[in-house]
């Protein structure tokens, strides 16, 4: 089979030789190198609203989103308006400005948890930086993370995480400690299991720290705690509400931050931290989420029929996929389920998802090029598209079965 898909690539497959020259891998992020799927990856020109253009003029339906961040879509208009606004005034101050302190104030009334907040630069960073504020706050050096969970690549946090590790058969990476690395994908929590570690880290005076980089504000306007009402100590942000420019963020009870240095031991700092295009971007971003009341349930009905309309078109061509959809992110596990962690997360035929990829990829829907990681809907995705979507995947599942 050829891990290409029959689009015009050319311009591309160019680009990566040009890259691999100047980069390592070609990529400045493992995944995108099409390590899980094989080929070439797509070198984008261009995106707007729910499309991606590539250098080879291929336009493509995108449920990556950036991995997440666009949930209004690409290029969104008060988005950019709100960045070239900023960008006017400068890009950047070493210095406090008033946009920060009003994305934090936005951020302190839409997450229940989080009383004080402090800006970093990426999901990494406030992994990172939530890890060492929960020991220096604590006095304890130990820290337990769940089997198949991706926290970003700090040392502490890389054991047992992350589908770019797991895709090139890492057992996580050389450098840090030892463990086995994976990551599952979309898998909701179970009835109860919040609650239970909630009750445990009560029980025995720990922390309980919550990775909303992904699900915040992606998942409801108050992230996954205020989706499943259960909160957490400390809440690691990013991707949203940066609005598609790097940045992250970590906060919670009040008495826990003030250990922060200027005002307690910890130290923490970031030269572009509070960074006004990226303070801008998200401002922009969580104000229209924030006005646009009925979003998320728009947004998650619309990945619900999506994910019903893939599981349909696979049953017709007689192929075992499980869905997940937790509001406007969803996944497809190409095996009959149910997938409940990483265990059976890996149970899944990757094989038969590498042709899956390619063949949407020539229909013109760009997916996550590893059977591992979520798909995001935005707001810029229409009833057409779930349609083309759909019908897409059912012609590409029976040439699978054929």
């Amino acid at each position: 089979m050829s891990l290409e898909s029959p689009q015009e690539t050319a311009q591309s497959a160019r680009m990566f030789s040009r890259a691999r020259e100047v980069l390592p891998g070609g990529v400045n992020s493992p995944v995108r190198a099409f390590g899980a799927v094989g080929g070439t990856p797509r070198f984008i020109r261009s995106a707007a609203g729910a499309r991606l253009i590539d250098v080879d003029g291929n336009e493509m339906i995108d449920y990556v989103g950036s991995w997440g961040p666009m949930i209004l879509g690409h290029a969104h208009p008060q988005v950019v308006a709100a960045i070239r606004e900023a960008a006017g005034r400068g890009t950047s101050f070493g210095c406090p400005s008033e946009l920060e302190v009003e994305l934090a104030e936005l951020v302190r009334d839409l997450v229940p948890s989080i009383e004080m907040v402090r800006m970093v630069n990426s999901g990494t960073e406030a992994g990172m930086a939530v890890i060492r504020l929960a020991r220096g706050a604590t006095g304890r050096p130990k820290i337990i993370k769940m089997d198949g969970c991706y926290h970003g690549h700090g040392d502490s946090l890389l054991a047992r995480a992350g589908s770019g590790v797991a895709t090139f058969g890492l057992p996580d990476s050389a450098g840090v400690t030892p463990g086995t690395a994976g990551n599952m994908g979309l898998v909701p929590p179970a009835p109860g299991y919040l609650e239970g570690l909630r009750e445990l880290a009560d029980r025995h005076e720990v922390l309980l720290i919550f990775d909303e980089v992904m699900s915040g504000f992606r998942v409801a306007l108050g992230g996954a705690q205020a989706r499943y009402n259960v909160l957490p100590d400390l809440t690691m942000l990013g991707k949203v509400i940066g609005g598609g420019l790097p940045v992250g963020a970590y906060g919670g009870r009040r008495h826990l931050v003030h250990q922060v240095a200027p005002l307690g031991p910890v130290y923490q700092a970031g030269t572009l931290s509070g960074n006004p295009l990226a303070m801008a971007a998200g401002l922009a971003t969580l104000r229209i989420l924030r006005e646009e009341g009925d979003l998320y349930d728009r947004l998650e009905e619309r990945a619900r029929r999506l994910g019903a309309g893939l599981v349909e078109a696979a049953r017709g061509a007689g192929i075992a996929v499980y869905p997940t959809v937790v509001g406007s992110m969803f996944g497809l596990f190409f095996q009959a389920g149910p997938v409940t962690d990483y265990a059976s997360a890996r149970r899944s035929d990757t094989a038969l998802f590498k042709r899956w990829f390619h063949g949407m990829l020539a229909e013109g829907i760009y997916l996550p090029p590893s059977q591992f990681e979520a798909c995001f809907l935005s707001a810029a995705h229409t009833e057409e598209d779930i349609e083309r979507t759909i019908a897409a995947s059912g012609r590409v599942l029976a040439g699978l079965r054929d």
